[in-house]
């Protein structure tokens, strides 16, 4: 299997459990890897037969400016979950990483991996 990534990917959005986090919106930065199979992309050279990386980070970042979530895991789950349904994908890893949550520390957040269920 092949797969499509995104790194770095920043986003704005209200997110966390403190006061402070809800006041405005932080960003958040994520790295998804999108497995998938290229060989219908590569035959054709047709955006249609592979995952479109653009159309995906449209929709990440219409996901942030539409919802609130306290827990990076439920923001996390929710990237997945339209991954998998959305962009008809067989797995995804998201690491979804706050980069302001803890001073001391470079970034906090959490790692994923999520299977389309059979």
């Amino acid at each position: 299997m092949d797969k499509v990534f995104i790194n770095q990917l920043q986003l704005e959005t209200i997110i966390g459990i403190h006061d402070w986090e809800r006041e405005k919106a932080q960003v958040i930065i994520l790295d998804i890897e999108i497995t998938c199979n290229t060989k219908s992309a590569v035959l054709s050279d047709n955006i249609d037969d592979c995952i479109d990386y653009f159309a995906v980070c449209e929709r990440l970042k219409l996901l942030a400016d539409e919802h609130c979530y306290q827990l990076v895991e439920s923001f996390a789950e929710e990237v997945s979950r339209i991954i998998l349904e959305e962009f008809s994908a067989p797995s995804v890893i998201v690491k979804l990483s706050k980069p302001d949550a803890v001073k001391e520390a470079a970034g906090v957040g959490i790692i994923i991996e999520r299977q389309k269920e059979k």
